[in-house]
C-alpha cells in the first residue's frame, strides 16, 4: 500500500483567489513559492480568461480516450455506434475503451472491434455476494472488461459514494488485475472559492491511501461544472490541474509514477475543442461523455492525438 504524506494537502489551498502570501507561515509559504514556479494561481472561473505562467511537466503514457456511455442507449443504438466505431479509421497509438451500460457489455464486447477495449462504469468493493444490484469485478472479468470507471461525479454527488468508499472499490479492482480509471474533480462553487486543488487533492490522496499499486491506473480530471454542461475548460485551466496533480502525485508518491501515471481530462469534450486540449502537455487523452455516443466525433477525439504531436 503507498505511503502518503499529508502535510502538502494541508499548506496548498488550490487556485486561490490572491496571489498574496505575506500572512502564510513560513513552510506553507515555501511550499507555495515552489508550487507558484510550476502552476498559476487564479481563482479562474469557467468564464474567465485562461490563467498564464503555466510550466508542464509532462507525462509519458500512450495517449488514452475512454467513452463513457453512461445510462443511455438501445440494443439498436448501440449496434449503430458499434457499427460507426468499427468502420473508423483510429490512429494506432492510442488505447481506446468504451463504457457501455451493464446491460449491453456482452453486446458491445462480442461486435466491437478488438482495438477497443470495454470498461465497466462502476464495481463493487468486494467479491460478490448478498448485494442487491452491484456487480463484482470477478463478473465484469468474466465478461470481458478490461477496465472501471471509479469515482465519478455522478456517483460521488448523485448517488453520495464517498473518497473513501471509491478508494477502497479501486483497490479491489486493481488487486484483481482489473485497470482504473480514477476520477476526480471539483464543484463549480469549490473552484470559485478557490478549492480546486483542495479538492483534486483530497480525493487522489484518498486513491493513494487504498491501492497497492499506480500501474493500472489512470486519472480522469473531470470539472463537476463542465460535465454534460456545454461548458468546457479552456485547455489552460485544465493544464494548470493536471500539472498540479502530477507534481503532488511526484511530492506524495514517487516520480516515477509522477511521470508514468496518465491524466486524461473530462468535461464537454468534442470533435471540435479536442484538438486544442491535447497539445497541452499534461493533458494526456480524454473521458468522453455525450461525443462518445456519436461514433464519427468519437473518432475524432481519439484522432486528436495528432495535435499532440504536433504541438510536441
Amino acid at each position: 500500500m503507498a505511503v502518503v504524506s499529508t502535510s502538502l494537502t494541508s499548506q496548498f489551498s488550490g487556485l486561490r483567489r490572491s496571489s498574496k502570501l505575506d500572512r502564510s507561515p513560513p513552510a506553507a509559504q515555501s511550499f507555495t513559492q515552489h508550487v507558484n514556479a510550476r502552476v498559476c494561481f487564479s481563482s479562474c472561473s469557467p468564464h474567465q480568461k485562461p490563467c498564464r505562467g503555466v510550466v508542464s511537466m509532462a507525462g509519458t503514457g500512450k495517449f488514452f480516450v475512454g467513452g463513457n456511455w453512461k445510462c443511455n442507449g438501445t440494443k439498436d443504438s448501440i449496434t449503430k455506434l458499434v457499427s460507426d466505431l468499427n468502420s473508423a479509421t483510429l490512429e494506432p497509438d492510442v488505447d481506446v475503451i468504451v463504457a457501455p451500460p451493464f446491460v449491453y457489455i456482452d453486446q458491445v464486447k462480442n461486435s466491437i472491434t478488438p482495438r477497443i477495449e470495454i470498461a465497466s462504469q462502476n464495481s463493487w468493493t468486494g467479491k460478490g455476494g448478498a448485494f442487491t444490484g452491484e456487480i463484482s469485478v470477478e463478473q465484469l472479468k468474466d465478461i470481458g472488461c478490461k477496465w472501471v470507471i471509479l469515482g465519478h461525479s455522478e456517483r460521488r454527488h448523485v448517488i453520495g459514494e464517498d473518497d473513501q468508499f471509491i478508494g477502497k472499490k479501486a483497490a479491489y479492482a486493481l488487486s484483481e488485475g482489473l485497470g482504473v480509471i480514477a476520477c476526480i474533480g471539483e464543484l463549480l462553487q469549490e473552484r470559485e472559492a478557490g478549492k480546486t486543488f483542495d479538492v483534486c487533492f483530497q480525493q487522489l490522496k484518498a486513491y493513494a491511501d487504498a491501492v497497492p499499486s499506480w500501474d493500472n491506473i489512470v486519472i480522469a480530471y473531470e470539472p463537476v461544472w463542465a460535465i454534460g454542461t456545454g461548458k468546457v475548460a479552456t485547455p489552460q485551466q485544465a493544464q494548470e490541474v493536471h500539472v498540479a496533480c502530477r507534481d503532488w502525485l511526484k511530492k506524495n508518491v514517487s516520480a516515477e509514477v509522477a511521470s508514468k501515471t496518465r491524466i486524461i481530462y473530462g468535461g464537454s469534450v468534442n470533435g471540435g475543442n479536442c484538438a486544442e486540449l491535447a497539445k497541452q502537455e499534461d493533458i494526456d487523452g480524454f473521458l468522453v461523455g455525450g461525443a462518445s455516443l456519436k461514433g464519427p466525433e468519437f473518432a475524432t477525439i481519439v484522432n486528436s492525438v495528432i495535435s499532440k504531436k504536433v504541438a510536441a
